[in-house]
């Protein structure tokens, strides 16, 4: 393997370190089937796409792995990633302390709907890739970089986010916590503030991004907003 795999494959399997210990540690037991499940599920699918981009859309790959707080260069990305980053950190600890003291108590039809969610997000975002070879982990424009209209791009401005917060919302479903939802709900307003900043410099830095907002009027939901 090359160093862009090398690199890929160990931030994936580091992540998948890091999101056991969250899960398990607070959760205090082994026995949570719903974590092993969803762990399994989170890598295989993740595995697939950085394969998928790996071979087909290298470049990207390295727009996607190289994103975070400190890679964003507006401060205030610095601080919506950071929020981020700690409401993606609290929908795999609420779920796990809710399976530890057995708030939710969810039947297990539920817990598939979650993954329903999950998949369906997840999808949504590959089709993002597919369609957009420029959609950086950090809000930037590349050189040579056109507006993208199609696919996705031709309902709503912003489907990255889109398949985003249904992937989210996902996670603590399917993982057997109701309460751990409400992370997603505490999460949406951060993400909001990061599209619309994102909205305010591609209209400053990509030309024909604001001929494409006139075309595309919704920026999240169809016919809603």
């Amino acid at each position: 393997m090359n160093s862009l795999a090398w690199k890929a494959f160990g931030a994936l399997v580091a992540l998948i370190l890091v999101m056991a210990l969250l899960l398990f540690v607070p959760a205090g037991t082994l026995r949570y089937w719903q974590a092993w499940t969803f762990l399994l599920v989170y890598f295989a699918v993740s595995l697939a796409i950085t394969f998928y981009l790996l071979t087909r859309d290298p470049a990207l790959l390295v727009r996607r792995i190289s994103g975070g707080p400190f890679a964003e260069k507006d401060p205030a990305q610095k601080v919506i990633m950071g929020l981020i980053s700690l409401g993606f950190i609290a929908l795999l600890v609420l779920p796990a302390i809710d399976h530890r003291l057995g708030w939710s108590n969810m039947v297990w039809g539920v817990t598939l709907a979650g993954y329903v969610l999950f998949g369906l997000g997840w999808l949504g975002i590959f089709f993002v890739l597919r369609e957009n070879s420029f959609s950086s982990a950090t809000i930037e424009v590349a050189k040579g970089q056109p507006v993208i209209s199609t696919g996705p791009y031709a309902w709503v401005r912003h489907p990255m986010y889109l398949s985003a917060l249904v992937m989210l919302l996902g996670i603590p479903v399917s993982l057997g916590s109701c309460w751990g939802a409400l992370i997603v709900v505490a999460m949406t307003p951060t993400l909001i503030w990061r599209l619309l900043l994102e909205e305010r410099f591609l209209r400053r830095n990509l030309p024909g991004y604001s001929a494409y907002q006139d075309n595309v009027r919704y920026r999240l939901l169809p016919r809603i907003w």
